[in-house]
C-alpha cells in the first residue's frame, strides 16, 4: 500500500512538473530602454535591443527559449514621426526586411501570435492609432526558418481595416487551446464597436463586430484580459473604466458593468492601465495626471465595485508618471513608471545623464490576489540592471493558456475519431447525407436517464440544440441540415454518465 502511494504521488509530481515545464512561452520579457526580464531562472533583469517607450512583445519556446521581440517606436530617430516598428531574434538582431512596420510609438499597439500550425510562423498584428504612421489595423509574417534560422518579415503590413484603431489591441487563445481570437477598437468615430477576428489553421477570418457598452471616442483605450479569459478590462483617458464577460468559444462580448470613477474631491486622474490578480478578484487600476498619479484595488467580487475603490499609492510630484501594470509568469503584478525630464507627458527618449530610482526599477504587487495593504505593494523594488524603463511592459498574451476542458468548442477533436466518453461502452456516430441534406446522429449503450444534444460550428455558436428523457440505451436524430452553411460542426452528447463528442463537416455540393 506504500508503495502504490509513493508511486501514485511521484506521478503526481511528474504530471505537475510537466505541465510548469510548459507554461514558459511568456517568461522573457523586452521593454523599455535596452531592458528586459528573464523568469526562467528568476526573475532576473536582461540586456535587449530595444528603446521604446511602450508598445513591445515577445515570445519564447516551450522551455523559456526568448524567439524573437518587437517594438513600435524604435527606428533610432526620435525626432521624424511615425516611429514603426521593428522585429528582433533571439541574438538580439534586427531580422530581414523587419522594419517599417507599422505603428506610432503608442503603448499597446502590437500583438505577436504564433501561427497554429507551423511553430516557425507568426503573426504580427499592429495597429496605426494615429494618422501619421498611416491608420489602420494590418498584420505581418515572421517566417523565422528563413535567412538561415536568423528570421525574416516575409509578408508586411497588409492592411484588415483602414480606420483610426485605438491603442489596446489584445488577444486570447479560443477555448480550443490552439486557435486565438484578436481583438481591438476603433477611435474615429465616437463607437461602441469591438472588432474581432479569428486565427485559426486555415488563416484570418472575416471580421466580428459587436455593439457593446459604453461609446467611446478615445485613442488611448486598454484592454487587458483575466486570467481564466472570462473578464474583459477596458480603461480609458476619460476615465471610462468598464468590464465584460467574454466566451472564449464564441467570441461573444457580453453583460457590460461600468465602475464609475473615482471620486471628483481629489485629482486622480485619467485611466492609464488595467491589470487582472491571478484569481481574478482583484482589479488593480492606474492612473495618470500632470500633478498626480495614483494606483488603485477594486473588489470585483463585491456587488459593488466600486465602493471598494482602495487607494495603494498616492504620487504627487509631478516627474513620475504611472505607467501600465503586468501579471508575469510568477503570478506578482509588475508596474512600470517613467521619469518626465521638466514638463508632463513625456520625456523619450530619456537624455544620457537621466538615470534615477524611478526609471531603473519596476514596482510590484507580491500578492496580488489579496485584499488592500495585504497585497504587498513595493514601491521601485525590482532592479532592472542599470536598464531604464519607460510607461510600457509587454502586450504578451497568455500564449499557455489551456483548451476549455469539457467544452464543446474543442474543435481539434477529429472528424473521424472515435467518441470521447467517460464509459468505454458509450458510443456516438455520426453520418452526414448530402443528398438527402441530413446528420444522421445514433448513440447506442447509454447508461443516464436525461440527455442533451448540442450543434455548434467552428466559431462556438450554437446551431441546435435539445434535450429530453432517455427512454432506453439507445438514441438516434434524423437532424435537417438544410438552413447550415458549409463547414466544420462539433456534436455533443451528453447525460449524467457520459459525454460523447464528433466532428461532422457539412460540404454542398
Amino acid at each position: 500500500m506504500k508503495m502504490k502511494l509513493f508511486i501514485h504521488i511521484i506521478c503526481l509530481f511528474l504530471i505537475a512538473s510537466q505541465h510548469t515545464n510548459a507554461q514558459k512561452r511568456n517568461n522573457v520579457w523586452c521593454f523599455g530602454d535596452s531592458t528586459g526580464i528573464d523568469f526562467n531562472n528568476g526573475p532576473i533583469p536582461i540586456t535587449t535591443s530595444l528603446n521604446t517607450r511602450g508598445s513591445c512583445v515577445s515570445y519564447c519556446d516551450t522551455t523559456g527559449q526568448l524567439q524573437l521581440y518587437a517594438s513600435t517606436g524604435d527606428n533610432n530617430d526620435f525626432t521624424n514621426w511615425p516611429y514603426y516598428a521593428r522585429v528582433f531574434n533571439n541574438s538580439n538582431l534586427l531580422i530581414a526586411n523587419g522594419d517599417s512596420i507599422r505603428g506610432t510609438g503608442w503603448y499597446k499597439e502590437l500583438i505577436l501570435i504564433p501561427m497554429p500550425d507551423d511553430s516557425m510562423k507568426y503573426y504580427l498584428f499592429s495597429i496605426g492609432v494615429t494618422s501619421t504612421g498611416g491608420p489602420g489595423f494590418s498584420y505581418s509574417i515572421v517566417d523565422m526558418a528563413q535567412n538561415g534560422g536568423f528570421g525574416e518579415v516575409v509578408q508586411k503590413n497588409l492592411l484588415l481595416q483602414s480606420f483610426q484603431c485605438s491603442d489596446g489591441l489584445t488577444a486570447i487563445k479560443h477555448g480550443n487551446g490552439r486557435d486565438w481570437w484578436i481583438l481591438c477598437r476603433r477611435w474615429d468615430t465616437s463607437n461602441d464597436e469591438f472588432y474581432q477576428y479569428l486565427i485559426t489553421p486555415s488563416g484570418i477570418s472575416n471580421v466580428i463586430i459587436q455593439h457593446i457598452g459604453s461609446f467611446s471616442s478615445q485613442g488611448f483605450t486598454t484592454l487587458n484580459f483575466s486570467a481564466d479569459g472570462t473578464k474583459i478590462c477596458l480603461s480609458n483617458y476619460t476615465r471610462l473604466l468598464e468590464l465584460y464577460d467574454f466566451d472564449r468559444c464564441s467570441g461573444i462580448i457580453s453583460n457590460p458593468v461600468t465602475i464609475q470613477p473615482t471620486p471628483t474631491a481629489a485629482p486622480y486622474g485619467w485611466y492609464w492601465g488595467c491589470e487582472f490578480s491571478a484569481n481574478g478578484r482583484f482589479l488593480y487600476v492606474s492612473t495618470n495626471h500632470p500633478t498626480v498619479s495614483v494606483l488603485i484595488q477594486y473588489d470585483l467580487w463585491s456587488s459593488n465595485p466600486a465602493a471598494t475603490c482602495d487607494t495603494l499609492e498616492f504620487s504627487s510630484v509631478p516627474q513620475i508618471s504611472n505607467g501600465f501594470l503586468k501579471r508575469g509568469p510568477d503570478q506578482k503584478i509588475y508596474f512600470s513608471k517613467a521619469w518626465e525630464c521638466s514638463a508632463f507627458p513625456d520625456c523619450y527618449p530619456y537624455p544620457d545623464s537621466v538615470y534615477n530610482y524611478v526609471n531603473m526599477n519596476l514596482s510590484v504587487i507580491n500578492y496580488p490576489d489579496s485584499l488592500g495593504t495585504a497585497c504587498g505593494y513595493a514601491p521601485f523594488s525590482f532592479y532592472l540592471g542599470g536598464k531604464r524603463t519607460y510607461y510600457g511592459l509587454p502586450n504578451n498574451p497568455d500564449y499557455d493558456m489551456p483548451a476549455l476542458a469539457g467544452s464543446p468548442c474543442d474543435t481539434l477533436v477529429s472528424i473521424n475519431e472515435p467518441a470521447s466518453t467517460s464509459s468505454t461502452n458509450a458510443n456516438l456516430y455520426v453520418y452526414y447525407a448530402p443528398d438527402w441534406e441530413k446528420a444522421f446522429i445514433n448513440a447506442d449503450n447509454l447508461k443516464g436517464k436525461n440527455y442533451r444534444l448540442r450543434m455548434v460550428d467552428v466559431l462556438g455558436k450554437e446551431v441546435y440544440s435539445e434535450s429530453g428523457a432517455l427512454n432506453s440505451p439507445y438514441f438516434t436524430r434524423d437532424l435537417n441540415c438544410a438552413s447550415f452553411s458549409s463547414g466544420i460542426y462539433l456534436i455533443t452528447f451528453e447525460t449524467e454518465k457520459e459525454r460523447l463528442v464528433k466532428k461532422m463537416q457539412v460540404n454542398w455540393r
